[in-house]
């Protein structure tokens, strides 16, 4: 009923009695003990019912042993406070303990093993993770309707559940019913004033109003309030609810005096329950915030929307603590919304304000890119305080991953089913998960507190002449629209920062129109098309045009692109005077602005430079690698040929040119440790730890996904045909599988460590800490799936995650003959004192002279992606203007110089195919950005 003030004394008393009666330590005082708990929890007092209900479970413990359901029930009370106190790390493995247990003593379909399953949906609900959620919550419904009943008060609460879980997602068309019945069942089993009928009221009203039917849904609203002020009182977190849910309404109807009336009693009743910092404390702040942008009162609405961010950064803070990749990426995406309203309140609201400015600005510094820099973080934690008794976990997280990679590539046998190969496939994703996801609570201690990112300390790593130009792709929002038409199409913004001053802003347009622009001018470069000119043009008009203004006499960009700007070479735009933007500008590419933070504490290289090159894919690799500064194989330069293979052909052709530049590159890098031949292995590659550079010349590849096979097909391995109409199968929808490096056997039909590819998956096991560059001489190494506000998923996020402080990449299939060139150069001026960007661009500019490679597509291929001072890590040169022009640079046709495809031997030659790619067609592009799904909000 919800009259906690008679409740208390009474479970207070029966602890005294228990407690007199039979011990501190007996069974019945820790009943005592979480039903006190569960009142003060009731009551939002979390700080009284923690060590209540911890000392609840070690009673249990003691008494009944680890294994008693009373025990279960003790772990899910905990993890329950846990959970609303927004400390999901710590909640999850209770809950599952919970889950194990039950289901050992009850059996797996007992209610109470239903309820324990409902509770880890809920979680995962709460963290976005909507794909593992919703499996449980259909197992705990079938459960408690075959056990119960289908018009059970149980099988009510999970019907709300699942609905909740449809509307997270947006999905009202199912929600709505299973809201409707439930609300059916509470009102015929406990009449129609009873608290948990107001509770499915006030959901089945949500989905109302989430369609803009305020006719349906405000009249619910409106009762669910007086029936819980009437049984609860009027300070109960659920009246707040219900307060914050009409107010939502009225806002939304432009009745802004009587949503901010509302607002403010909620928000009085969270602060007082749950404390200032409490998660649902922040949600009524930021619905402030966005009322208060309605009104036009920007300063108010700055404030609290500042407020509710903070908030959520220490909400994210946990969560990446504690949580395997897939799980940070799930929470991330329930934050999308915040992040477009903070930076459309600025842009679209308040442009001249400069506080606004600075909070949007903050938050993409804070969340763009996180879940790569949470990652980062502990895998580089797991490589510098690793246990001994741990190492086992770090050794299966790297099977598992190098298993899937092997079993992804070779495709199913030739006696296993397509359902049979992909429930492996599911079941290694499976073990990596929960494996990454125990080695990331084992370590959430180790790691240095995360404390929330600055604006002024990103601000003092800049120097003077440099900026950083932070793009980020955004919703606009609407806050006085109908809920269902408040977010509008996604527009790209750009940032700039200088070293001292206010951040300055600029919106760019619509991403469909740059995105086009994008890809055109990327197929324009990528063919060596005449038409290159007036399409690096047009994206200069569409982008950097538009920040010329904003950067004025600076130099130096330090650029984090977001969406597919992220494939872009910057350096080929042209600008109105006819010139490439690389005669005025030098880029370095970032994945957010925060990495100039993490970049000022370098480790130091712990090996000499390695270098890979000129694999034999057709012979089996060599065990051992020689560690002299001389390739074990060489061979003369070849008339031509790209450093890609197109699947369409079954082999890895040889890449004579990349054996030239390894025996440069000896020469160049002394000590370095040169493997080409049968000794350029993976294996190789795998034991290599901090090596000053990395440098792998060979092919690369990125496979964009494609659609599933028709039922039945007949299909092996990542199958891509020629043929439109011929059956396919859809590759991993992991775009780390699909990206990757051909080392020494790759054609081989080899199992095993050593098959021979290297994918980015595997990739981020590799021990680079302390790796000033990591250079892939190969082609589309830097291209990979766009995820918005999370980077470019493939090579370039591997080498991140492996800890490398910078990459050269490459957005094309580059000439072979030319990117031999090319680094050689390169690595003379790094040495010579050059920046890791500065170097580059020496080169480019070199280049651009010569009539042979003046067309971008030899030189604007490869980007620096990191730090880009000196391999000492001193500041670069300062920038040099040169004029050359793109106006001079004379159209190449296609194979004006030699071959332009790579050269592979088809299906069916002599030699064999490689394994499981053996009909693999197509496909080399980089796919194209997929669009945030949008999660459904709830208010």
């Amino acid at each position: 009923k919800g009259d906690f003030a008679r409740a208390e004394p009474l479970f207070e008393r029966a602890l005294r009695i228990d407690e007199k009666a039979l011990g501190p330590d007996h069974p019945e005082v820790a009943t005592d003990l979480s039903n006190l708990a569960s009142l003060y929890k009731s009551k939002g007092d979390f700080a009284r019912a923690e060590p209540l209900f911890e000392r609840a479970l070690r009673i249990e413990e003691k008494a009944l042993g680890p294994d008693h359901p009373d025990v279960a029930t003790s772990l899910s009370n905990l993890a329950g406070l846990y959970q609303s106190k927004g400390d999901f790390a710590r909640a999850e493995p209770l809950f599952e303990r919970a889950l194990r247990i039950e289901e050992k003593a009850l059996g797996p379909d007992h209610p109470d093993v239903a309820t324990d399953l409902s509770n880890l949906a809920g979680l995962y609900d709460a963290k976005g993770d909507f794909t593992r959620a919703e499996p449980l919550f259909e197992r705990a419904l079938h459960i408690k309707e075959k056990a119960l009943g289908p018009d059970h008060l149980d099988v009510a609460t999970d019907l709300g559940n699942l609905a909740g879980l449809y509307q997270s997602k947006g999905d009202f068309a199912r929600a709505e019913p299973l809201f409707e019945r439930a609300l059916h069942i509470k009102e015929k089993a406990l009449g129609p004033d009873h608290p948990d009928v107001a509770t499915s009221l006030n959901n089945l009203a949500g989905s109302y109003r989430a369609k803009g039917d305020f006719t349906r849904a405000d009249p619910l609203f409106e009762r669910a309030l007086r029936i819980r002020e009437k049984a609860l009182g009027p300070d109960h977190l659920d009246v707040a609810t219900s307060l914050n849910n009409l107010a939502g309404s009225y806002r939304a109807k432009g009745d802004f005096a009587r949503a901010e009336a509302l607002y403010e009693g909620a928000l009085r009743i969270r602060e007082k329950a749950l404390g200032p910092d409490h998660p649902a404390v922040a949600t009524v702040l930021a619905n402030l915030a966005s009322l208060y942008e309605s009104k036009g009162d920007h300063t108010r609405a700055v404030a609290f929307k500042e407020r509710a961010n903070d908030i959520e950064e220490s909400v994210l803070a946990r969560v990446l603590a504690g949580s395997a990749e897939a799980q940070k990426q799930a929470f991330f995406r329930t934050l999308s919304g915040s992040t477009d309203s903070t930076v459309s309140l600025h842009v679209r609201s308040a442009p001249g304000d400069a506080r606004a400015a600075r909070l949007a600005l903050t938050t993409l510094l804070r969340r763009k890119g996180r879940v790569l820099d949470a990652t980062m973080d502990l895998l580089g934690t797991l490589r510098r305080k690793a246990r001994p008794e741990d190492q086992p976990l770090l050794d299966s997280l790297q099977l598992a991953k190098s298993e899937l990679s092997t079993l992804t590539l070779r495709g199913p046998g030739r006696r296993e089913s397509v359902a049979d190969h992909q429930a492996k496939l599911a079941e290694l994703v499976e073990r990596a998960r929960a494996v990454e996801e125990q080695l990331a609570r084992r370590y959430a201690e180790l790691r240095t507190t995360s404390r929330p990112i600055a604006l002024q300390a990103v601000q003092q790593t800049l120097r003077e002449g440099q900026a950083l130009v932070e793009l980020a792709i955004f919703e606009p929002f609407d806050p006085k629209a109908l809920p269902s038409k408040r977010w509008g199409a996604p527009h790209y913004v750009a940032y700039v920062l200088k070293p001292t001053g206010a951040p300055h802003h600029v919106e760019l347009g619509d991403a469909a129109g740059i995105d086009a622009a994008v890809k055109d001018l990327r197929a324009a470069l990528a063919s060596r098309s005449p038409a290159y000119a007036s399409l690096a043009r047009r994206l200069d008009q569409q982008v950097t045009a538009k920040l010329r203004p904003l950067l004025g006499d600076v130099k130096d960009v330090l650029l984090s692109p977001d969406g597919a700007l992220g494939m872009v070479p910057f350096a080929a735009l042209v600008d109105e005077q006819s010139h490439f933007l690389a005669e005025t500008l030098r880029f370095t590419y970032l994945s957010s602005g925060r990495d100039l933070l993490r970049l000022q504490d370098a480790m130091p290289a712990r090996e000499a430079a390695l270098v890979l090159a000129a694999p034999d894919y057709d012979s089996v690799p060599a065990q051992t690698a020689p560690s002299s500064g001389v390739p074990g194989t060489s061979s003369p330069r070849p008339a031509g040929g790209q450093r890609s293979v197109d699947f369409g052909k079954v082999r890895f052709p040889p890449l004579p040119g990349t054996a030239v530049e390894a025996t440069a590159l000896a020469r160049i890098l002394a000590g370095a440790h040169v493997h080409t031949g049968t000794h350029a292995t993976k294996a190789a590659l795998s034991s290599a730890h901090g090596p000053k550079i990395l440098h792998v010349a060979t092919h690369g590849f990125f496979l964009e996904d494609i659609a599933p096979p028709p039922a039945g097909a007949d299909v092996r391995g990542l199958h891509l045909v020629s043929s439109s109409d011929a059956p396919r199968i859809a590759l991993s929808e992991d775009p780390l599988l699909r990206a990757g490096l051909a080392l020494a056997g790759a054609n081989l039909r080899q199992t095993g460590k050593d098959d021979g590819v290297l994918t980015a998956l595997e990739a981020t096991s590799l021990d680079l800490w302390g790796t000033k560059l990591v250079t892939l001489s190969a082609c589309e190494t830097g291209v990979g799936e766009v995820k918005n506000g999370d980077g470019i998923y493939g090579l370039r996020r591997a080498l991140v995650l492996s800890g490398a402080e910078a990459q050269m990449m490459s957005l094309w299939k580059v000439d072979d003959s030319a990117t031999e060139q090319l680094m050689t150069r390169y690595y003379g001026t790094l040495l010579a004192g050059g920046g890791r960007s500065d170097a580059l661009r020496e080169v480019q500019l070199d280049m651009m002279t010569k009539s042979a490679t003046a067309h971008p597509y030899y030189w604007a291929s490869f980007i620096v992606s990191g730090d880009a001072r000196t391999l000492e890590g001193k500041a670069p040169p300062a920038v040099r203007a040169v004029h050359v022009g793109a106006g001079s640079v004379a159209p190449v046709t296609p194979g004006a110089r030699g071959s332009r495809g790579c050269g592979c031997d088809v299906a069916g030659t002599q030699g064999g195919s490689l394994p499981g790619l053996g009909t693999l067609a197509a496909a080399m592009a980089v796919a194209a950005g997929r669009r945030r799904g949008r999660r459904g909000r709830r208010a």
